[in-house]
């Protein structure tokens, strides 16, 4: 074999060993977003917080309500404390926004917002569900993340004080406010 040859084998052979390398090389996965919730949380004196199918099902009915009309709102489905309620938490709380198409760039607007960074914090919090919906013009994500704790009851109480109350806390306009249309302040693609 010519130069042709030799040079021919030398590239298939770099080739190969680069792709022995590549598969080799550990896989390394993203985060999920009770990962990256629940690594915020820990660098900040709380505690992890683990997905829940049941409020994963609320921030989804959130999430595309909030799609379907196109509007970003915390009313859309009715009040949060009757949204939350079958999830039998003493204290939960609510993150939407719109924007972006990843939750990684999603929470950092929601840490840098001081509404929802006290929500991401929320005091024994132990559970969250996270979901996103695309409006009908595919152009515009919804988000909706609910985060809940104090799911056990206070020792020592009579059964209706085992009843769950729900502390809502959340950025909302006031009432007598602007419609959630209109913006005062535009952060990252965050209407406040």
């Amino acid at each position: 074999m010519g130069a042709w040859g030799t040079t021919t084998r030398r590239m298939v052979s770099g080739i190969m060993a680069g792709l022995v390398l590549l598969a080799a090389a550990p896989v390394i996965a993203a985060e999920s977003p009770a990962e990256l919730i629940s690594g915020f949380r820990l660098k900040h004196g709380e505690a992890r917080v683990v997905r829940d199918a049941t409020l994963d099902r609320i921030a989804l009915e959130q999430a595309r309500a909030m799609a379907a009309k196109d509007d970003l709102s915390h009313e859309v489905l009715g009040s949060f404390t009757r949204r939350v309620a079958p999830a039998h938490a003493g204290r939960a709380a609510e993150n939407i926004a719109y924007g972006y198409d990843n939750f990684e760039k999603t929470l950092g607007q929601w840490i840098d917002s001081s509404g929802h960074r006290k929500n991401l914090l929320l005091h024994n919090a132990s559970r969250v569900g996270i979901a996103s919906a695309r409006n009908a013009s595919g152009k515009r994500t919804y988000w909706a993340m609910v985060i809940a704790g104090d799911y056990e009851p206070k020792p020592g109480k009579g059964k209706k004080d085992k009843e769950p109350v729900v502390a809502v806390k959340r950025e909302a306009a006031p009432p007598s406010g602007p419609k959630s249309k209109d913006c005062h302040v535009k952060l990252l693609s965050l209407c406040i």
